[in-house]
């Protein structure tokens, strides 16, 4: 089944990330980190349906997503940081592996940050956060949402960035010294998201550190 959204709103969140709102349809249901497949209904972009996370959370009356542009991919990302209100897109039923196992530590590089935002959300709404959130990204300007993250009380934070060294965060590649550096729990559970190549080698620094396979939580599942 499938459902035609009316854009309401668009906000700038960095120079290339949007939060786009629409127009929630009433027989529509998922779990915080779902996804489904959205696609423009623009003249030459009606087959070029891409994955994109709701973050918006189930009980909210809008539908909401965060969708980080790139503009050298001439691509449906760059077709949405164009989009104005009354545009209209169509998704499919969601889909998704990442949902909430509960506390955790989360650990996003860019835009694999979506899928946790409702997530997080969730934990926040209910007084049960407990969590860590690592992000990394390329520079400061860059880091999605970061005043939110902040203002959560029991969300731990630990941003660092790759491609600024006079940033006012950490400056270092999350890997496994990282990880034992900022993590002194291995048997919690763990959320990856981000490049495949980041979820490949965070989920091997894991197991390596004694994390349980049965743990660790990425878009392939458990």
């Amino acid at each position: 089944m499938t459902h035609t959204l009316k854009l309401k709103a668009k906000e700038q969140l960095t120079p290339d990330t949007h939060r786009y709102v629409f127009e929630r349809p009433a027989n529509l249901d998922f779990k915080p980190g779902q996804a489904t497949e959205l696609t423009l209904l623009k003249e030459g972009w009606k087959d070029e349906g891409r994955p994109f996370t709701f973050t918006s959370l189930p009980d909210e009356n809008a539908l909401e997503f965060v969708i980080k542009s790139y503009p050298d991919h001439d691509g449906v990302t760059e077709q949405m940081a164009m989009m104005e209100p009354g545009d209209e897109v169509e998704i499919t039923e969601p889909f998704g592996a990442i949902t909430d196992h509960g506390p955790g530590v989360f650990i996003a590089a860019g835009a694999g940050i979506t899928p946790f935002i409702p997530i997080l959300e969730s934990h926040d709404a209910k007084g049960q956060m407990d969590c860590t959130l690592i992000f990394t990204n390329e520079t400061e300007k860059d880091i999605i949402l970061r005043d939110k993250w902040k203002r959560m009380e029991g969300l731990r934070t630990v941003f660092t960035v790759t491609d600024q060294k006079d940033a006012g965060v950490e400056t270092q590649v999350v890997d496994q010294d990282f990880l034992k550096a900022h993590v002194s729990d291995f048997g919690q559970t763990f959320y990856i998201c981000g490049p495949q190549a980041f979820v490949d080698d965070i989920r091997d620094a894991l197991r390596a550190l004694g994390a349980d396979e049965d743990k660790i939580v990425t878009e392939e599942g458990w």
